[in-house]
């Protein structure tokens, strides 16, 4: 088979893979990544680690695109690894995302050109953290300017099963809508629970795999549901289901309060390892900044109380 023929079944071999990872890992790393995804007996790579567009030798196109996510203090090779979050929660439709180098004719940029051409469908691995990433997938390019050094980019409408752009601004926007509320829960997730050293506040469980970043009010609220550190608190997943239920309550002074629902049952080891939260406080973050807000505790402890 020729390359045309292939790049079509590789590429939808790898957007399975990358779906796959989504539905283990709240975000993907190296570890993740580096092995590539296996196709008719050969393991292809997804990335190339040193560069941010990447074609494999065994495909004619184009297959991801990748943004870092800067680390505090480190150098900013590139304008969009600053403004890529900003265009998504302040655009409409599509982002930017910069060249390689300044030659619009080398050959990742022609490999950005030839995607646009031919409305090639690419993953596009978003940084929401220094080396942890969101794959956003079909992600297409939409525009390529070599005056500008810049492509832009669009992203695909959500479960939709055919790999094709974007028709028109209004699947554009709608499509760039659901990117930015999965980067917000995405970043709000990843900045709640390394605030609190990758514990549940309440159990001290130290798998983060088991752990939501839970709202104290909830983003649904335009005044005190914002996806700031103050508003979350990171819960192990029963501990969240109670916490939401209103089932466990925590007053302003951090103090845990288990509703009598609970109290009065008996039934095992879980149940009572519950119970036993009741008059406790929860683990709090290394930094003060960083600490529970304590309106938002109040407000959220009085529907705990009315719940009861």
């Amino acid at each position: 088979m020729t390359d045309d023929d292939l790049d079509t079944p590789m590429r939808i071999s790898a957007f399975e893979h990358v779906r796959r990872l989504g539905e283990v890992h709240d975000h993907l790393t190296a570890t993740e990544l580096k092995p590539g995804f296996a196709f008719q007996g050969e393991r292809i790579p997804l990335i190339n680690p040193q560069r941010g567009i990447f074609k494999p030798q065994q495909m004619r196109f184009l297959l991801s695109i990748k943004t870092v996510f800067p680390k505090p203090g480190a150098k900013v090779w590139y304008d969009d690894q600053r403004e890529v979050h900003r265009q998504i929660f302040e655009g409409d439709e599509t982002v930017d995302y910069a060249f390689m180098g300044q030659n619009p004719d080398a050959a990742d940029n022609r490999w950005l050109r030839e995607a646009l051409e031919n409305r090639i469908p690419i993953i596009y691995f978003l940084g929401i953290a220094p080396g942890r990433y969101q794959a956003i997938l079909p992600a297409f390019i939409s525009g390529w300017d070599a005056k500008a050094l810049k492509a832009r980019v669009a992203f695909g409408v959500p479960d939709q099963d055919a790999l094709v752009p974007p028709e028109n601004a209004l699947e554009r926007r709608y499509a760039l809508r659901a990117v930015k509320q999965r980067l917000h829960q995405a970043s709000f997730r990843e900045a709640v629970i390394t605030a609190y050293n990758g514990r549940c506040a309440l159990s001290g469980l130290p798998e983060a795999l088991l752990l939501d970043a839970a709202h104290i009010i909830s983003d649904k609220d335009e005044q005190f549901g914002q996806p700031v550190v103050p508003n979350g608190i990171p819960l192990s997943k029963i501990h969240h289901a109670a916490f939401d239920a209103h089932l466990i309550g925590i007053d302003p002074d951090y103090r845990l309060h288990v509703s009598e629902r609970l109290l009065i049952q008996k039934d095992g080891p879980m149940l009572e390892a519950l119970k036993r939260l009741n008059g406790g406080t929860i683990h709090l973050p290394t930094r003060v900044k960083d600490c529970p807000d304590r309106d938002r505790l109040a407000l959220r402890f009085e529907r705990f109380k009315s719940a009861a």
